[in-house]
Parts: structure tokens; C-alpha cells; sequence
């Protein structure tokens, strides 16, 4: 397959996110299968997918002097340069020649003549002058933004949450491509026998950084692998596999995942249980619900009782007091995952925040009367706001007063994030251990 249609395809990708509100990584997938792309191609597909979705702001601020009549150009005419400009400054391996007369090829196929001309004059024109410096822009939260391509308004956040440095940290480590981590099955193997057979694949694996059923991939991805069809392992980031051993489940206990697609912390749940007891795994979606049931048969897990419900709802389906252990892993804002989802930080508004911590304090208020007395409540969020963390546990706890923070949660976590826990809550951000960003609170209610 040449390169023209590696690009041609990229641009097709490029445009629908903006266009349509695609997610790209499902898109990425159905494209690769769709233009039957092939090897090498498939990687400098996805670098130049994800590495102009997440330098954005930044190639459009390089990029906006060299353009007349902004708003008279086309959609994919401004993608078509985003795209040529990042491969430009960002991809040394590909000749400016090839990007240069590619672009042009793609302009004639799609517009006329003129657009050509226009991109390959653009192009050009950036090559012979240089992009111009990010030291115009004097404000240091807004130079921030764009040279690290976030939305001003969400750094701006942050930057009041957090302060400057701890914002500019995190912004860098979210442009830096994750490695693949997985979850070993352990109720079917162990870590060293998976990381054995798994080497012996042809694969560069090792132990994970932090947690203790966790292996990592350097080349080689994992999805393809035997052990992943024959469900010896999940793919999961790291910090995602602490919230079910926050959970701390013993053999035989009634586990509710109130709000479990596509079904990773569910069947973590489920293997440390060791295929005993029950996890009862809600999802509002019929179609999610039927993820769920797909990682539970490949997994070769019996423990698990799936229903597509509002988990609002759950009084109307079960009894009070009744779980062992809730989890609420709240639908969020998604910030802590922008490294793994880039288009996150460009569907997101701030006004979403607000209407997510409404939806998670109704779930946790929904879901609390069915643990039974004694139980542990956690809840969890793959996002780094205060809004949709902090501020939910404790308006929780304003207004249910037999529940109190479980500080027990720090022996069933492992020992490099132990500092990072108070109080029973933990706040990783992406910059600590280059995970996901994640919140977890371990709750009990009062005997």
C-alpha cells in the first residue's frame, strides 16, 4: 500500500473526529481494516492520527500567519496542512519532499487547482521562513495551552487546582505515548508463567511498575497475542487495576460494579475472587452490556451476573444490604486518559463537569443503601478534578452520616503509592508513575 493512501486515510480520520465527534481510537481500528493497511504503515498511520490530534493548537498556531482567508478554506483543506505541518516538525524519519508533493496530490484529487497551489504555497512558505515563536504569547497559562495543545479554560483549572508547575507537568506527560500495560488472569496463571509464554511469543515483556498482576509490553501488541484470545490477560493501564484491590474482596462475597462497561474493573473483581461468590455488573447501554459479557467469556469467568440498568435505579431491583462491596466507577470528564484518548480534551466543555458530578453524587446516593453495614464503598474516577473527586466524597459524606473514609485502603494498595493516599482517597496524576490519571476513595459504612 503507498504512503499517499496511508496519508488519504489519516485526512479521512482527521476530518470525522472534527466533523462527526468520532472516538479516534474506534475509528483508527475500523479505518486500518476498512483500507486494508498493512505493517509498518499501521504505525506511522496511528503517529500521525494521534500526534495531530494531540499537537492541534499548537500546529494551528504555527500554521494560522501562513493562511489568507481563513475562513474561506475548507474543513479538510486545514486539516490536509495540520496534518503536512505535523509530519513536517515532528517526523524526521518522512522527507519533506514526499509530505510536500503528497499533499499536493491529495489537494488535486479532492478540490481543483487552486487548493493545490494554496497548500503546496503554504507549505512551502513554512519550510523557507520557520514557524513563528511561542514567546509572543505573554501570559504564561495561555502559552501553556497552546504549546502543549490543551483547551486555556481546562489549564487555566488546573492551574488553580494545582498550581503552575504541577499543570505543566501534567500537560507535557499527556503528549508522550503510553506503553501498553495488561492484567494478568490470575485465576487461571500467574505473572511469571504469562510473561514466559508470552516471551517465548516473540514478545518484549516485563513486570508491571505498579501493580502486582500487571505486566508491560515495549513491541509487540498484546491484543494479538495467543494468551490474550485463550483470556490470560486484559489490557488495562496500571492505575485502573488498583480500584478493585482497593475493593479488598474476600472469596465468596456479592460485589455490585454499578457502572462497569466495558467491563475491566468488573473482571478483575471476578478474578479475585477467584470465580467465587457473585459480581452483579451494571451498565445504562444494552450494546455496552454485551462488552462486558464478551471479556466474561473470554476470561473464562463464571462469577459474573450482567444487566443493562440505570444504576439510579437499583432500588427498584435489589435489596437493601445486600453487596458485600459497591463499586462506583463514575462515568467522568476523562481527563486522566488524554495521553491514551487525545480527541478527550477537545470534546470536553467546562459546563460537562458540572453536569457529570451531578450524575456521579445521584449514583453514589442511589447505590449506598444497598451495602450492607460494614461494607466498603469505593469510588472511582479516571479523571484529575476536584469537582468530580474531592468535592463528591465529601458533599457524600455531608449528607450520609453511617459512612466515614476507610483508611484501611492503604494496606490493600501497593507500596509505591502508598504516600500519595490521605485520608482515605488517592489522586494519581499522569506525571507520578506515567499511568492514566486516576481517583480512588475507599468508603465503610457504619456497622
Amino acid at each position: 500500500m503507498s504512503k499517499h493512501n496511508v496519508r488519504e486515510t489519516a485526512l479521512d480520520i482527521l476530518v470525522s473526529i472534527e466533523k462527526n465527534q468520532s472516538y479516534s481510537n474506534l475509528l483508527l481500528n475500523k479505518m486500518i481494516e476498512k483500507n486494508n493497511i498493512k505493517g509498518k504503515d499501521i504505525g506511522l498511520l496511528t503517529e500521525m492520527v494521534y500526534g495531530s490530534i494531540q499537537q492541534r493548537d499548537l500546529l494551528d498556531f504555527y500554521v494560522e500567519p501562513f493562511l489568507k482567508n481563513k475562513k474561506k478554506i475548507e474543513l479538510w483543506v486545514s486539516i490536509l496542512i495540520r496534518l503536512s505541518v505535523y509530519q513536517m516538525l515532528f517526523l524526521d524519519r518522512v522527507p519533506e519532499r514526499a509530505i510536500f508533493f503528497e499533499a499536493v496530490e491529495i489537494a488535486k484529487k479532492r478540490g481543483h487547482k487552486g487548493i493545490s497551489s494554496m497548500v503546496n504555497g503554504v507549505l512551502r512558505t513554512i519550510q523557507r521562513e520557520g514557524v513563528p515563536s511561542l514567546n509572543e504569547i505573554l501570559d504564561p497559562t495561555k502559552r501553556l495551552a497552546i504549546e502543549t495543545s490543551h483547551p486555556e479554560w481546562l489549564v487555566k483549572r488546573w492551574v488553580e487546582q494545582l498550581g503552575y508547575e504541577e499543570t505543566k507537568k501534567m500537560c507535557e506527560i499527556n503528549l508522550k505515548p503510553p506503553v501498553q500495560t495488561a492484567r494478568v488472569n490470575i485465576s487461571r496463571t500467574t505473572v511469571d508463567e504469562l510473561l514466559q509464554q508470552l516471551e517465548n511469543d516473540g514478545y518484549s515483556v516485563s513486570k508491571g511498575d505498579l501493580s502486582l498482576d500487571s505486566i508491560k509490553s515495549t513491541s509487540g501488541n498484546l491484543v494479538h497475542s495467543t494468551a490474550f484470545k485463550q483470556g490470560l490477560l486484559t489490557i488495562q493501564d496500571e492505575s485502573s487495576m488498583l480500584v478493585a484491590r482497593a475493593l479488598g474482596v474476600s472469596i465468596n462475597e456479592k460485589v455490585l460494579d454499578s457502572c462497569a462497561a466495558p467491563g475491566g474493573k468488573t473482571t478483575h473483581i471476578a478474578e479475585l475472587l477467584n470465580n467465587t461468590g457473585q459480581v452483579i455488573s451494571l451498565d445504562l447501554h444494552e450494546h455496552k452490556v454485551r462488552l462486558i459479557d464478551q471479556q466474561v467469556e473470554r476470561l473464562q469467568l463464571s462469577n459474573v451476573t450482567t444487566k443493562a440498568l440505570d444504576s439510579r435505579k437499583v432500588k427498584e431491583h435489589f435489596v437493601e444490604e445486600s453487596f458485600d462491596k459497591i463499586l462506583v466507577d463514575a462515568p467522568c470528564s476523562g481527563f486522566g486518559v488524554i495521553r491514551r484518548k487525545p480527541d478527550i480534551k477537545f470534546a470536553k466543555k467546562e459546563s460537562d463537569i458540572e453536569n457529570l458530578a451531578r450524575i456521579q453524587l445521584s449514583i453514589l446516593q442511589a447505590v449506598s443503601p444497598l451495602l450492607k453495614k460494614g461494607g466498603i464503598l469505593v469510588y472511582s474516577t479516571c479523571t484529575i478534578d476536584r469537582e468530580e473527586n474531592t468535592d463528591i466524597i465529601e458533599k457524600f459524606l455531608s449528607e450520609n452520616k453511617d459512612f466515614s473514609y476507610d483508611h484501611s485502603i492503604k494496606e490493600r494498595l501497593p507500596e509505591r503509592v502508598q504516600p500519595y493516599i490521605e485520608d482515605g482517597q488517592i489522586q494519581i496524576f499522569p506525571q507520578y508513575f506515567e499511568t492514566d490519571g486516576f481517583y480512588i476513595a475507599s468508603l465503610k459504612k457504619q456497622v
